[in-house]
C-alpha cells in the first residue's frame, strides 16, 4: 500500500530542521561558506549523537542570514512537505535564529517567510502556520526575549509558542513566564518533553507550563498515572517515531509506544520532527507505521483528524483542510 497520495497533517517540524541538505550546501557556496564538514559523502547530514546533532543543526542554519534566506528556505520545504502529500503544517521557528531575538528584525523574517507560505499555498496547495519556539539550553531569561517576539507577532498565522533545544537542560519550570507571556498573547502552548528524560518531564510541562500539547511525550508510556492524565486532560502527543528511533531514543520501531499509547486512548499524532536529519518523510512515517503495526489507511485518516483538532489554527482553517482530508484522496 503507498501512502503518498493520502492527504497529511503534520503538526512537529522545525523550519530550520526540515532544509534540505541541498538547499544548505547551495546557500552555503553562494556565501563562500565552507560547512563541508556536516555532510555525509551521499551529501546527507552528519552526526554522531543528539547532542552532536545540536551542534550540525546550528552549523547548518549560520548559512541563513536573511529574509530572504528564510523565504527560500520556506519555499523548499513546503515543496518538499507537498511531495509527501502533506495539506496543513506548523512548522517551528525561533527567532533565535531569525534576526537574533529583535522584534524589528524578527518581524522582517517573519514576513518573507509568510510570504512564501502564501506563495506555496497557492501553487502547491499546502497550508502553514507558526509556532514560535525558544531554545531550552539557551535558557529562561533568553526564552522571554523570544516570548516578547510571540506577542508581537501572534494572530491568525503565528498561533503558538513552542520550547526545543535540550531537554537535558534546565527545567521546563524555568519557562514558565515566557510561557506566560505567550499564553496572554492568546497562542497556544506546546513543548518538548518526554523524549530524552522520563515522565517526570512529562508531568512538570503539564504542570507549570500548562501546555495543551507535548513533543515527542512517548516516555508518558512508562507512568499509567501519567496517561490516564493526559487521556482526561485530553493532551495529544506530536509523536515523531522515526526521529526517535533514528536518535536510538528506541532501538527499533518495534519497541516504540505509539501504537500502545494510541490503544490506550493517548490522543497520538504523527510528525518528521526533522525530516533530512532522520532520512525520514511523512509518507515513510506512514509506511513503517503500517508495515510494524498493521495500520491500514483508516487508521492514518483517524490520525490525520486527531493532529487537525489539535492543530493551533483557527475554526475557519481547519473547515477548510477537513475538506481537504475528506476529499483530496481519490
Amino acid at each position: 500500500m503507498s501512502f503518498l497520495s493520502l492527504p497529511k497533517v503534520e503538526l512537529h517540524m522545525h523550519h530550520e530542521g526540515a532544509a534540505p541538505p541541498a538547499f544548505i550546501r547551495g546557500l552555503a557556496a553562494e556565501k563562500n561558506m565552507d560547512i563541508s564538514g556536516i555532510f555525509t559523502p551521499d551529501g546527507g547530514y552528519a552526526y554522531r549523537d543528539f547532542w552532536h546533532f545540536l551542534e550540525v543543526y546550528e552549523a547548518a542554519t549560520s548559512v541563513l542570514q536573511s529574509p530572504e534566506d528564510f523565504r527560500r528556505l520556506t519555499l523548499a520545504i513546503l515543496e518538499e512537505s507537498a511531495k509527501q502529500g502533506v495539506v496543513y503544517a506548523e512548522s517551528f521557528i525561533s527567532p533565535d535564529f531569525c534576526g537574533g531575538r529583535d522584534v524589528v528584525a524578527w518581524k522582517d523574517y517573519l514576513a518573507a517567510i509568510k510570504d512564501a507560505a502564501d506563495e506555496a499555498e497557492r501553487t502547491m496547495g499546502i497550508t502553514l502556520r507558526g509556532i514560535v519556539t525558544c531554545i531550552r539550553h539557551f535558557g529562561g531569561e533568553v526564552a522571554v526575549e523570544t516570548a516578547k517576539c510571540a506577542q508581537e507577532t501572534a494572530g491568525d498565522w503565528i498561533v503558538g509558542f513552542g520550547m526545543g533545544g535540550d531537554e537535558k537542560a534546565g527545567n521546563q519550570s524555568d519557562f514558565a513566564y515566557a510561557y506566560d507571556m505567550a499564553r496572554e498573547a492568546g497562542l497556544q502552548l506546546t513543548t518538548h518533553a518526554g523524549e530524552w528524560n522520563g515522565p517526570d518531564e512529562i508531568r512538570e510541562a503539564l504542570d507549570a507550563l500548562k501546555v495543551q500539547r507535548i513533543g515527542h511525550g512517548v516516555r508518558a508510556i512508562e507512568d499509567n498515572a501519567l496517561v490516564e492524565r493526559m487521556i482526561e486532560e485530553g493532551t495529544t502527543l506530536e509523536v515523531c517515531p522515526g526521529s526517535n528511533v533514528f536518535l536510538d531514543v528506541y532501538d527499533k520501531l518495534e519497541d516504540h509506544p505509539i501504537a500502545k499509547l494510541r490503544d490506550a486512548g493517548v490522543k497520538v499524532t504523527v510528525s518528521t520532527d526533522d525530516p533530512p536529519f532522520f532520512r525520514t518523510t511523512m509518507t515513510k512515517e506512514y509506511e513503517d507505521l503500517s508495515r510494524v503495526f498493521d495500520w491500514e489507511e483508516s487508521d492514518f485518516s483517524d490520525l490525520n483528524n486527531v493532529a487537525l483538532e489539535a492543530a493551533f489554527c483557527d475554526a475557519d482553517t481547519k473547515a477548510r483542510i477537513a475538506k481537504k482530508l475528506e476529499t483530496d484522496h481519490v
